[in-house]
Order: C-alpha cells, then structure tokens, then sequence
C-alpha cells in the first residue's frame, strides 16, 4: 500500500503565508488607491508643462482635476469601506507632492523676461517646511497611541493653498495677466496662503502639546 505524500509543514505555512500575501495585496489596490496612484502621475505630468511649456489655462484645468480626485478617492474609499493602509500613506503623500512641487517649479517661471507666477523661494521653503514638520510631528504624537488627525484648519490651509495655485497658474495666460487687479489679486492670495500655512503650523504645534499632555 502506497502511503499518500503529505508536504512538510514548513511548505504548507509558505503556502499559507503566499496566499494571505496574495489577499492583503488585492485588498490593498483597489479603485480608490488606482485614483491616488493616477494624481501622482497627473502631478508629474503638471510638473513637465510648467516647466516646459506655457499652457497655462491647460496646466491650471489639470491642476484642478488631479486635487479634485482627492475628494473622489476618500468617498469612494468610505463608500465601499475600501480604507487601506496604502491609501492613509498613499493619498497625504500625494497631495504633498503636487502642492509642493508645483510651488518649485513655479519658482522657475518667476524670472525671465516672459511672464511671471509671484512665486518665490520664501513662500516655497514655509509651504513644504510646514508640511515636512506636520507630518513627522503627527507620526510622534500618533506614535504614542494618541489620535492628531488632520482639523478644519489643516484642510482649509489645503484648499487655499490649490485656490492659490490654480490662480498663478491663470495669472501667466495671455487671457488673465493683460488684467493688473487679477495678477495683484494673485499676489495678496499667495503671502495670504503662505500666512495661514504658517499659522496652521504654529497651530498644530499648540495641539500637539496638549494632546499629549492630555494623554
């Protein structure tokens, strides 16, 4: 009688261990993280035609749509209880990146004898100093079991700052720079959007003291 051959356990556990890889992964890219995931190419691409081109009123449409998929992925992710860890990385990082990296590159357009975007070196180092300190200061608090979620104040300073963004972006187009108020009015949103990016740091700074104290 021929005895049936049975694998060792060591290769049933990396069967398992394959399988439950296999799953984490399939539930971890999902719909909402593929919108996430395609912002970021978005951004880079937005990066190319700031640079590289002067399609200001194109760049300022794709601006727009690629941070308007961030609201689309976090309700979709809500809507089919499809929150992953990948996307609570994934989607800040995101954000970061095209906020940030469209202040760099508009730095380079702010000289020359072509039109300029107002954006300089100061107001790039607050925006991305700011969000550099919030994130390591959230992962600290978060750290020690304590919840520093993003408030009211940290997604106004965010829709500002891509207000703010989109109207430089307007403001170097033939349509919009023949218009003197509409490149002043460009100039006092950009140091507002840089104050309260600012301010909202010294804020959190306040919070994060107290809740840890309240902790």
């Amino acid at each position: 009688m021929v005895e049936p051959v049975t694998e060792p356990p060591e290769r049933e556990q990396a069967d398992d261990a394959a399988r439950s890889l296999s799953v984490a992964a399939k539930r971890e890219w999902n719909i909402p993280n593929a919108i996430t995931v395609s912002r970021l190419f978005a951004a880079f691409v937005l990066f190319g035609m700031i640079s590289l081109t002067d399609a200001w009123i194109t760049s300022a449409v794709l601006f727009v749509v690629a941070v308007a998929t961030d609201a689309i992925d976090g309700y979709l992710a809500r809507r089919w209880n499809q929150i992953t860890v990948t996307g609570r990385i994934l989607d800040p990082f995101v954000d970061k990146i095209i906020v940030g990296g469209a202040f760099i590159f508009l730095i380079e357009r702010n000289v020359g004898d072509g039109p300029t975007s107002g954006v300089n070196a100061l107001m790039t180092v607050i925006v991305i100093g700011r969000e550099m300190f919030v994130t390591g200061l959230r992962s600290f608090v978060e750290r020690q079991g304590l919840d520093f979620s993003a408030d009211n104040l940290g997604k106004a300073k965010m829709v500002l700052q891509c207000v703010a963004v989109t109207v430089v972006l307007l403001s170097m187009s033939p349509t919009f720079r023949q218009w003197p108020q509409f490149v002043l009015m460009r100039d006092v949103l950009l140091w507002a959007t840089v104050a309260v990016t600012a301010y909202s740091g010294v804020a959190y700074t306040v919070r994060a003291v107290r809740v840890m104290r309240a902790g």
